[in-house]
């Protein structure tokens, strides 16, 4: 047990140290980007509100067909991911680097090759349980599909998107100050309340 813990200690060890590598170039912007997804100051959660309601805006407004907004998407990272690297290091200065960032970059690895664990153990998860309850799988898939496409139906499908990515950037700040936490206690503690008021009036 203790060995395949090792394994798997230095199995992500690798990994993380191989990502490193791979964003090497994108460092500075990354944590510049990290800064302002856990809300270091208290004007970036309006900034970047302000800055993904004008892009969806942009979108609404000029109305691009799916293949060409694809085909700028895909550009723009392109771009990106020339420009970035070569441009970075002028504005940055990443010799200017100290052992803290070095080491808030390490974790932001870490986390990242952690996070792409869990997608593919989830993956496999369901796949397994593909194999083990074919039905109960069947059922699932059936169930989360069809709530999926009522939503779909229900909700312009630009604002669905405009408010999954607004949660998914602000989910990092909102779980660093806690506010997650709280209101998800709070949800609970009423959840237990009417569960023991429930109870009492069966009694």
């Amino acid at each position: 047990m203790a060995e395949g813990d090792n394994n798997s200690v230095y199995q992500l060890a690798a990994e993380t140290a191989s990502l490193e590598e791979q964003l090497q170039g994108w460092g500075e912007v990354i944590l510049m980007t990290d800064k302002v997804l856990r809300w270091e100051r208290a004007w970036f959660p309006p900034a970047l509100m302000s800055v993904v309601s004008f892009c969806f805006l942009m979108i609404y407004y000029l109305d691009p067909s799916v293949l060409s907004g694809v085909s700028c998407f895909v550009m723009f990272i392109c771009l990106a991911d020339y420009l970035v690297p070569a441009l970075a290091p002028r504005i940055f200065g990443s010799n200017k680097w100290t052992t803290e960032q070095q080491q808030r970059f390490h974790e932001i690895c870490s986390n990242l090759v952690k996070s792409r664990r869990r997608i593919v153990g989830w993956w496999k998860r369901l796949f397994a349980l593909k194999e083990e309850k074919p039905k109960m799988y069947f059922m699932t898939m059936l169930c989360s599909l069809a709530v999926v496409a009522w939503i779909g139906q229900q909700v312009h499908n630009l604002f669905l998107t405009y408010l999954i990515v607004s949660f998914l950037l602000l989910f990092p700040g909102l779980n660093q100050h806690g506010i997650i936490t709280k209101y998800v206690g709070m949800a609970k503690r009423e959840v237990n309340k009417l569960l023991k008021h429930k109870e009492k009036k069966n009694e």
